[in-house]
């Protein structure tokens, strides 16, 4: 799988590696992804989502209800 957050769909960025002489090449900066198993009391049922850090702070702070319904109306959540 890709490294993409499935509730914010933060993904791989590109940029440069800038050394004293300013010579440059180029790098990768990728999320901070976790694979996470989350409880939906609605459905009664686990899933399992690689989420990004700070989407986890969102599900603790709105929880994985509300989360995932807005993912899903943005078109990002399974």
């Amino acid at each position: 799988m890709a490294r993409v957050c499935q509730i914010t769909g933060k993904r791989t960025r590109v940029g440069n590696n800038v050394s004293h002489a300013n010579n440059k090449t180029k790098r990768k900066f990728y999320p901070n992804l976790q694979t996470k198993k989350f409880f939906i009391p609605e459905e009664n049922k686990w899933i399992t989502l690689k989420v990004s850090a700070s989407a986890l702070r969102t599900i603790t702070k709105k929880g994985i209800s509300a989360v995932l319904k807005e993912a899903k109306a943005n078109g990002m959540a399974v």
